[in-house]
This record gives structure tokens, sequence and C-alpha cells, in this order.
């Protein structure tokens, strides 16, 4: 076999039907370049969505589980030989959310190794009111310089500062959409209430965003000591402990043991946020499905290419094959045309796809105080590419092999006799 014979022929080929050529390689130009703009943009997204869900929850959280499921009002127990009727009270009984020990066990898990940081709080419902504006959200009681180095509450600061929960007992930050909707601003007094009718009144030291929207849009921050006065609590009621890893995905084995050491219920961050995982596997999915099927729309273009080259070859084909040219030479001639049109347009497809992804890292993208972006996400990864390239060789190659399977059975003293 004499692969530069077999090179020059191809090459003579694809220049002798420059159009149909130029089609063939525009189709993998166009789905490589689609490949690598769909995966680059929903990779971003998932990696964005992902980074969200985990700088504003904790890897691990403790809680105390309130059961609200309680027995019938009339039950029947089976005593010896005698029925007994037993009525219950429906009116349920005040359940604490309090972890039992909980600053114990703040202390004790801080020891812990894999343990990056641990952050008690006090959270509750409550109503936010500003004159005649009401609106529900979540206050939280902090411990501002644990929960700083769990968020970094800093650098999600819009105006004023966290650091002002030290100085400043009776101070609250709250959240950048729920402070808009409520018209208030560094300065201004909030008054809130708490479902048990625990009701302060709190002057706004700051507002935040973490630039996800349930977040920014019902909760606020405070001392834990104020959540505790409202909610008449000693300095020892805590409601949850959240813990953050040096290895998130460590989090799962480590709520589990920590779970069985405390007698307590733990919560990972996987589990609460499945959905967003669960939409990043359905994104992946989607992205593989459609990349493939443009890849292999271009590639039945080539095969109809490449067949048709065949047709149009068969009395040049039939002379190779009367000179001298065997059946794996023929083969080689037209698998080296598949070869020529998918390294060309998958090169060309990998420059133009770079090239609108670029665009778009850099285009302004305005999403308001739902999330903090900028631009649209991104991400720019070198097996991206070779993935591209390779699906496109691929699927032009086994879109020139059965043309190729087809020139080499042809008889040339058939054809040559009409």
């Amino acid at each position: 076999m004499n692969l530069s014979l077999s090179f020059q022929i191809a090459k003579t080929h694809l220049l002798a039907k420059k159009r149909q050529t130029l089609v063939a390689m525009l189709g993998v130009t166009f789905g490589i370049a689609m490949f690598i703009v769909m995966i680059s943009f929903m990779q971003g997204v998932n990696q964005f969505l992902e980074d969200s869900a985990l700088d504003a929850s904790p890897h691990v959280r403790i809680y105390n589980e309130v059961n609200t499921q309680r027995p019938s009002i009339l039950e029947t127990s089976q005593q010896s030989s005698d029925q007994v009727n037993i009525v219950y009270h429906q009116k349920p009984k005040q359940q604490l959310t309090r972890i039992k020990n909980g600053l114990q066990m703040v202390r004790m898990i801080e020891q812990m190794s894999g343990v990056l940081g641990v952050s008690p709080e006090v959270s509750s419902q409550a109503f936010f009111n500003n004159g005649p504006i009401q609106i529900s959200g979540v206050i939280a009681g902090i411990d501002y310089p644990r929960e700083n180095r769990l968020y970094n509450l800093d650098s999600r600061i819009k105006s004023g500062s966290f650091k002002s929960l030290l100085s400043n007992p009776n101070g609250i930050v709250v959240g950048a959409t729920l402070a808009r909707k409520l018209n208030v601003g560094v300065g201004d007094k909030v008054s809130v209430t708490t479902p048990l009718g625990g009701n302060l009144t709190l002057r706004v030291v700051g507002t935040f965003g973490f630039g996800i929207g349930t977040v920014d849009n019902i909760r606020c921050y405070t001392s834990i000591s104020t959540v505790q006065e409202m909610l008449g609590k000693d300095a020892s009621y805590i409601t949850d402990i959240h813990i953050k890893m040096n290895d998130p995905l460590q989090a799962l084995a480590f709520g589990k043991a920590l779970s069985k050491q405390f007698n307590t219920h733990t919560e990972d961050w996987s589990t609460a946020n499945q959905a967003i995982l669960a939409g990043e596997k359905i994104r992946n999915v989607m992205t593989f499905v459609v990349s493939m099927t443009l890849l292999v729309v271009a590639g039945f273009g080539i095969y109809n290419i490449m067949n048709m080259n065949v047709i149009n070859k068969l009395k040049d084909i039939a002379i190779l094959k009367a000179t001298g040219f065997g059946g794996k030479d023929v083969v080689a001639v037209f698998l080296l045309q598949a070869i020529i049109i998918g390294l060309a347009g998958g090169l060309l497809g990998l420059v133009i796809g770079f090239g609108i992804s670029y665009l778009l890292s850099i285009t302004p993208f305005d999403t308001g105080d739902m999330i903090s972006l900028k631009t649209f996400p991104v991400i720019f990864r070198a097996e991206y590419y070779l993935m591209g390239l390779a699906f496109g060789l691929i699927t032009t190659v086994l879109a020139g092999y059965f043309p190729s399977k087809k020139a080499a059975k042809i008889d040339p003293v058939a054809i040559l006799r009409g």
C-alpha cells in the first residue's frame, strides 16, 4: 500500500469537487463548534450552581427534627383479656428545636480531623415590619467570627458591615432583596416578630447578597443573643450547627458519623441540594445528546458526499484497480478523504467554538438580585476540545468507511466494458 500516492489521489478527488468538499467540511465544523460552545457553557452553568450551593450552605448541618405526627384521638389497646380505650389530647405540645448540649458539641467537632470550621446558629421564622410593610422570612442569630470563616460574609456585604453586629447587639444585616422590599437601608429600624410573639426593634447595620434568590429574599442575620432574647431562651439555646469540611466529598460520611455519635439529625450539602445536582445530570445528558446528534447529522452529510464520489468516480476506481491498486488501496483513498475533511473541519470548528465561547464569557449578563453573575459562565478546558476533535474524526472516518468498502468491491472489468 502506497500511502503517499493514496493521499495524492484523495487530495485530487477532494479538489475536483470543491463545493461538495466545503459543504462536508462545514458540516463537521458546525457540529464541533456547537459541541464546544454547548459543553463549555453548560459545564460553566453546572459549576456556578454547584459553587453557589456550596458557598451558601454548610457541608454538614446538625439540627433537631421536630416530630409533628401525633396518634389519632382514640386508640384501642389490648391488655390481657381486657380491652382499653386510650384517648389522646390533640393539641400539640410545645416541642423545642434546640440541640441538647449544642455549644459543647461545637467545641468537640472543632477538634475533629478534616473540619474547616464550625458555627452555632439560632434561627427562627419571623415577620419583618417597616410601617405598613410586613414580610415573612428567617432571622438567624450567628457568632460572626465563626460564621464569617465558613461563608466569608464580609465578601457578601453590599452596604454597612457584618462586623457591626459585634458592637451593636440590636443590629441586623438584611438580605439585599428583602431590604429593597422593606424599603430600608443602613441606619433604618425594622421591627421583628417571631411566631411565638417575641418582638424587638432592630437597627439595620448592613445589607448582604449571596446572589441566590432564596437567601437574599428572606434571610437576615443578627447576633445569637438577640434571637435568644426574642425567643425567650437562655444562652445555651442552639437550633443549628453548621460545619464546613476541608473536603466536601467527605460530608456524607462525616454527617452519618456525627449523627451516630451525638444521636441527632444531620444533613449533608448534597442531600440539601438534590434538585441542583439532579438538574446538573439532566443538563449533562442533554448536552451530550444534542452534541452527538449534530455530529451524527454531519456524518450523514459526509456519507452522502462520499457515496456520490464513489458513483462519480467508478471509472477512475476501475482504472486504479486495473493498474494494480488493491481493495485496501482503494479503501485508503476514500478513508483519507474522510480524514482530511474531518481534520480540516474539526480544527476550524475548534477555533470557531473557542471564539463563540470567549465572546459568551465576556458578554454582560444582568440577572438583577437573583444570582451574582456579571457575564455568562463558561469553562475553558483542553479536554473539551480534544473530545470535540476526536468525536469529529471518528464520525467522519465511520462515514467514509462504508462508501470506501463499496468502492473496494467494484469489478474494474465490468465497469470498463460499460
